[in-house]
């Protein structure tokens, strides 16, 4: 049985350095919107927020949620499996074929209910960077798996860094607009995608792509058995990274459609602001769901209960600047015309006052291997986003996607907490069983 001690000052230090490289994608995020925003407008912000967020839905789907599995089977000792990476390989190369061939094929149904002034053929040459993306992800997901956190923090803070430059290559060649910022999301995500896999063969000790010394390698015969576990646990997670996903951008989604890009732009903007408050809860769940995949389950429930009181208060402490500094930053950083995202950004920031317990929730489902429930959870929240959403969109535009998203926000952190005080509270004495074939002890 493995057991590892969770040291209160590391465990510190591990999390401000996740959420210091988060807030360097934020900025990066948001000197890249506002450089969006200076040169098209509210529109262009509506699309490139698209861009970001169809694409990378697409690759994720298709792979059968190996992201979400990737940090559970490179913990140890299961990162020393047999023809694991062929068979991680495998799913991914063929994740990545199926997402771009089904964007391509769908470019035209695409272009007509989200980018309705774009020419169909632009919109499935977007469809190269659901690759680009994918591989990009996977790589940054296996630092997690190996704990690699320094590497893993440059990659999440370059992801977004990354585009600013990107993106002014296509604009001093003389390319403007939507095919510009498929330039500059394509070119960024190789960039840091190239990187991020260098560290990967960096830590696991392969000096040459393909080839380790003991004996694994990259490439090579998948398992179809171990292949069917990663899927297994995968999906069953993925559900719930998905309906996270869908949480966070369905409202996107839906006002884009309903009410169009200029109106999606501020909403866009307002979104990005609020998600500010969800970074300690994200930083939590990305150091805390590999470690917690280690340890005896009675340890690692006592960790995540003595978390919540700390991270509720932080977050709510913090809520309260974010919200009254909400209209001097928009209108200073994207100018007048972004003065109608206010509102909406401060009923967003009502909504992630949770979300810092909510993440320790997260991470402890995942660690003990029982990601379904997590998913059933967000099930909840995804119901609720859809029927608020078709409900007060029509009527009330951006302020009725923020109402809908925060009432979807709230119950479904709370319900992740309640979760998490019931399991640890029962201090069970055995792991669950988890989807690499273990039985139930």
């Amino acid at each position: 049985m493995i057991r590892s001690r969770l040291h209160p000052g590391e465990l510190l230090r591990t999390v401000l350095a996740n959420c210091s490289a988060r807030l360097l994608a934020i900025l990066g995020l948001t000197l890249a919107t506002v450089l969006v925003a200076r040169t098209g407008g509210p529109s262009a912000v509506g699309e490139y927020a698209l861009l970001r967020m169809m694409p990378g839905l697409i690759g994720v789907l298709c792979v059968l949620g190996l992201p979400g599995a990737l940090a559970f089977f490179l913990a140890e000792p299961r990162r020393d499996m047999p023809r694991l990476w062929p068979t991680l390989m495998a799913i991914g190369f063929a994740g990545a074929l199926t997402g771009t061939a089904l964007w391509v094929a769908a470019a035209p149904l695409i272009a007509k209910v989200f980018f309705p002034h774009e020419p169909p053929w632009l919109i499935a040459v977007a469809g190269a960077t659901v690759a680009s993306q994918l591989v990009l992800t996977l790589g940054k997901t296996a630092l997690q798996g190996l704990e690699d956190r320094r590497g893993g923090d440059a990659v999440i803070a370059a992801e977004e860094l990354a585009f600013l430059p990107c993106f002014v290559v296509p604009l001093i060649a003389g390319i403007h607009g939507i095919a510009a910022i498929i330039i500059g999301l394509g070119l960024a995500d190789l960039v840091v995608a190239v990187d991020a896999w260098r560290r990967v063969s960096r830590r696991l000790g392969w000096r040459r792509f393909g080839l380790a010394g003991n004996g694994h390698g990259w490439w090579g015969r998948p398992d179809r058995v171990l292949g069917k576990q990663v899927a297994s646990y995968g999906l069953r997670g993925q559900v719930g990274g998905l309906i996270t996903l869908l949480n966070l951008r369905l409202d996107v989604a839906i006002l884009g459609a309903i009410a169009g890009p200029a109106i999606l732009g501020g909403y866009a903007v307002a979104s990005k602001y609020a998600e500010l408050l969800r970074l300690p809860g994200t930083a939590l769940t990305w150091v805390f769901y590999p470690r917690l995949a280690k340890l005896e389950q009675s340890q690692a429930a006592g960790i995540a209960r003595r978390m919540i009181r700390p991270t509720l208060a932080g977050i709510m402490v913090a809520a309260v600047p974010v919200a009254l500094l909400a209209s001097p930053v928009m209108r200073l950083l994207y100018g007048s015309s972004f003065g109608s995202a206010v509102t909406p950004a401060r009923v967003l920031v009502a909504g992630m006052i949770l979300a810092g317990a909510s993440g320790v929730a997260s991470a402890y489902l995942y660690g003990r291997g029982t990601p379904g429930l997590n998913s059933i959870i967000l099930g909840v929240g995804l119901a609720i986003t859809v029927v608020l959403d078709v409900t007060l969109i029509p009527r009330y535009g951006a302020l009725g996607a923020a109402v809908a998203s925060t009432a979807a926000y709230l119950t479904t952190d709370a319900l992740l907490i309640g979760l998490l005080l019931r399991l640890s509270g029962t201090q069970p004495r055995h792991r669950a069983a988890v989807a690499v074939g273990e039985g139930t002890p």
